[in-house]
Formats: C-alpha cells, sequence, structure tokens
C-alpha cells in the first residue's frame, strides 16, 4: 500500500479500537492498583489510630483512677473506647494495678476490608 491509496473504514475502526481497548485497560489496571494501595494504608492507619486511642485511655484511666485498667472491656465502659472488632484485635496483658500493661494491636487475617 502507498500513500495514495486509501485504507478501508473497516481497517482504520479495527486500528483505533485495539488502540483505545489497551489504553482503557491500561487506564482501568492502574485504577485497580491505586485502589489496593489506598486501602492497606488505609489498614495501617487505622491499626496506628487504634494503638494511640488505647494507650491514651490507658494513661488517662491511670491520671484519673490511680491505677492502670484491668482490661479491654473496662476502657470500653468506662471510657468509651471502640474500635471494629472484625478487623482487629487487642492482645492486652495487665500485669498488675501500677505497672503499664503490655498492648499489642493485631490485624484479623484474611479480613481486607
Amino acid at each position: 500500500m502507498n500513500r495514495f491509496t486509501k485504507k478501508s473504514f473497516k481497517d482504520r475502526i479495527s486500528g483505533s479500537f485495539s488502540i483505545s481497548l489497551i489504553i482503557f485497560v491500561l487506564i482501568l489496571g492502574l485504577f485497580i492498583y491505586g485502589i489496593s494501595t489506598v486501602s492497606n494504608s488505609d489498614v495501617v492507619n487505622d491499626k496506628e489510630i487504634l494503638e494511640e486511642a488505647v494507650l491514651h485511655d490507658v494513661v488517662h484511666c491511670y491520671s484519673v483512677e490511680g491505677m492502670y485498667p484491668p482490661s479491654v472491656t473496662y476502657m470500653e465502659d468506662h471510657y468509651g473506647l471502640t474500635y471494629d472488632k472484625d478487623k482487629f484485635i487487642i492482645d492486652y496483658q495487665f500485669i498488675g494495678a501500677n505497672i503499664m500493661p503490655q498492648v499489642d494491636i493485631i490485624k484479623k487475617s484474611g479480613n481486607n476490608r
């Protein structure tokens, strides 16, 4: 084919469609990758916020009552601690009334919300 011969309409449409489809698939892939990245960073932020909230309530209880809270349930009942129990587990190890408890926040596996 030389420069003076025109492509048929069908050939021009199929070439344009192929390029459009490839661009669409690339944009869709980037969009899905971005959503998953944001979702993963949200879980990390939620974990950090929950850890700060628990430690804040532990210190607040000690300053008000003169003892560390005996359990997570105690902080929920008396200090308004709330968290997504389907997403996280709080490993709270109460050692004694005047010894800072060990607090670990654990993300439940298999939960990618």
